[in-house]
């Protein structure tokens, strides 16, 4: 199996992180007491700016779920289309060359999901198998790209394509001045990214995906996720995120690269879910990588900052087009997420 091509989309509207911290004072007005700290919290995300589903000054009338989600359904359509179609022109694919369609998002809800949505509006194959996931989160980037990896290897000949749609803006609660809330509003965006996985008789000359690894830890479901009320999805984000990771992901990659004789001096690019700066230095510290490995995820946190589960892929993106391995080079694609979970993916280049 094989990585054919990698793409991304973003919503039109961009803006810096002091024009958003400007935004919230007046879309909370509650916040004004806090107005010091939401500025201290945002500064310290690591994040110059973020796109976002609509300009600032009309999501004070997106007051209910129901407006939210309906621009989240018509975001998720227009960003899906951009992003499939940039990857199947990168590949030199047709829209009829697609098998199946893995879709993820953790910031929306629709029936039919948006796959279905998006083969009645691309005109995809009546036959394809569609392959909707909730609730996995930041983790379903990484696990949806083996979870779409298993499925070309039972079907060598054909070509799935993963597509991770998170529009984190439309999450926001306005009288949730928690910090894991406001922590969020200043560390989250909207984004796309696509990904076509071809089958070892589809002509390819992408990565491949060697194997993946999947880890739970018991107990930890509290760490992140949501918590759904009338209002939407409310944020779990608790402070102990990077513990986990300090805590797990050394111990999971080694275990993980001895099932294949290796070890981490075999690999030679990382590639790495952006979290926020605590959980990138998290990761750095867990796989004891201290000479800029993680660049491509500093630099994807600073740009759009964390998209959820598109954030690795878009790493992924930015490797492929601007940091490309040297063929045999071995790379790790990992990311954790509500669960609290793992997905390790091993690549060679």
């Amino acid at each position: 199996m094989r990585i054919a091509a990698t793409a991304t989309a973003y919503p039109p509207y961009y803006f810096s992180q002091q024009q958003i911290v400007e935004a919230i004072k007046e879309y909370w007005v509650e916040s004004s007491d806090k107005s010091g700290v939401l500025e201290r919290l945002h500064s310290r995300t690591g994040v110059d700016g973020r796109y976002f589903s609509r300009p600032l000054e009309e999501y004070r009338g997106l007051d209910t779920w129901g407006k939210a989600n309906d621009v989240w359904i018509e975001t998720s359509e227009n960003l899906g289309e951009q992003a499939i179609d940039c990857a199947l022109k990168f590949a030199g694919f047709s829209r009829d060359r697609i098998d199946a369609i893995f879709f993820v998002s953790i910031t929306g809800v629709c029936s039919p999901s948006i796959d279905a949505r998006l083969v009645n509006r691309m005109g995809l194959s009546q036959n394809i198998k569609r392959n909707p996931i909730f609730g996995l989160g930041c983790v379903a980037g990484a696990a949806g790209l083996a979870r779409a990896a298993d499925y070309v290897k039972a079907y060598p000949d054909q070509v799935a394509v993963l597509l991770s749609v998170e529009l984190c803006s439309l999450t926001w609660q306005r009288d949730d001045l928690s910090v894991a809330n406001l922590i969020s509003s200043g560390l989250f965006g909207d984004g796309a990214a696509a990904v076509l996985i071809a089958g070892e008789k589809v002509a390819s000359s992408g990565p491949r995906i060697v194997a993946s690894h999947q880890v739970f830890y018991p107990n930890t479901h509290d760490v992140m996720g949501w918590r759904v009320s009338e209002k939407g999805f409310n944020i779990v984000l608790s402070p102990d995120v990077p513990l986990v990771v300090r805590e797990n992901l050394g111990r999971d990659v080694d275990g993980f690269l001895a099932q294949h004789g290796l070890t981490r001096e075999d690999i030679g690019s990382w590639i790495m879910h952006t979290g926020g700066p605590k959980v990138l230095e998290a990761t750095a510290e867990a796989l004891n990588l201290n000479n800029g490995e993680l660049d491509a995820s500093w630099t994807a946190l600073r740009r759009v900052g964390n998209l959820s589960s598109a954030s690795v892929l878009v790493v992924l993106d930015e490797v492929m087009k601007h940091r490309r391995p040297a063929p045999g080079t071995r790379s790790i694609l990992a990311a954790m997420g509500p669960g609290f979970c793992a997905e390790i993916l091993l690549l060679e280049w």
